[in-house]
């Protein structure tokens, strides 16, 4: 586990929640071998988001019985032209704050024809913790430079071998949308990778079928995909615990509630807002 997984907070486990869910990070001297074993899924269309997306989840941490409202993320999108900048900024109100305070940052800069990331940039401050890491992957060579440290000034750089269809942390969001869920069998599984913290993860997402009419508190009710990937056994997770996301069931597919247990409480993200999506949103069945 990373340092900063210890410390995970109701904020952090929106971003976070899709990076450890593999069963175990891949050396990367072992790469062919789990390049045998999970197939790629490498270039993906573009079909469910545009420039101008904005979306904004309200994030709660169950601690002993009782709901607390912990924070805020938006994820936005814009057009450079040949990339697409996808971002997140999230942080906890300042009620929160006397518990653990959170200012996170994330930006992935993903090529418009495959949605593989060019470059990505984390910097995140959790409590006492911090961490600047921006990632520079040729998806050519397979490899990417990770410029690390606690601070950008303090940052030093190192190569890694990572293989093909390598993800950072919010291109995988994206990616997973664009998926064709109607080629899908429930139980089927969707396999991916990611690098992060200097190592390859390989995350399995299950998909689990069709919901109707789930509400979302302060939206309405929806027609949902729901599907979740396993998590791991630990600090965080109790055993057997089973993340699930319900997105939109229509062409925009974005993700409307994020909910986990942990080994302490429990966390949910809940989509508060949403703007500039590229299809009407018909999904959306009924009020609140």
């Amino acid at each position: 586990m990373k340092t900063f997984l210890f410390k995970a907070s109701a904020l952090l486990l929106l971003f976070g929640v899709m990076a450890f869910t593999a069963p175990s990070s891949v050396n990367n001297a072992d790469l062919p071998l789990f390049e045998q074993a999970i197939p790629e899924r490498c270039s993906i269309d573009n079909t469910t988001f545009q420039h101008g997306e904005e979306l904004t989840y309200k994030l709660y941490y169950n601690w002993n019985f009782v709901w607390l409202s912990a924070g805020e993320v938006t994820f936005r999108v814009k057009d450079l032209g040949a990339e697409y900048h996808l971002s997140a900024y999230g942080q906890t109100y300042k009620s929160y704050e006397w518990f653990y305070k959170v200012r996170d940052r994330y930006d992935s800069f993903v090529d418009k024809k495959s949605l593989l990331p060019n470059i990505a940039i984390r910097d995140i401050q959790e409590g006492g913790y911090s961490v600047y890491d921006k990632l520079t992957f040729d998806q050519n060579k397979k490899t990417v430079k990770s410029l690390r440290g606690k601070t950008k000034e303090a940052a030093e750089l190192k190569e890694y071998a990572t293989g093909d269809c390598m993800h950072d942390i919010i291109s995988i969001v994206y990616h997973l949308r664009n998926v064709d869920f109607a080629q899908m069998k429930k139980g089927d599984n969707i396999p991916i990778k990611l690098f992060m913290d200097k190592e390859i993860w390989p995350l399995k997402v299950n998909y689990r079928g069709k919901e109707a009419g789930k509400k979302i508190k302060g939206l309405g009710k929806f027609n949902t995909l729901v599907f979740g990937p396993e998590v791991i056994e630990g600090y965080v997770f109790k055993k057997d615990s089973k993340l699930n996301i319900w997105a939109s069931d229509d062409e925009n597919k974005i993700p409307l509630i994020i909910e986990s247990p942990l080994s302490v409480g429990s966390v949910q993200a809940v989509l508060k807002s949403y703007k500039g999506l590229k299809y009407n949103m018909t999904a959306k069945i009924g009020k609140d």
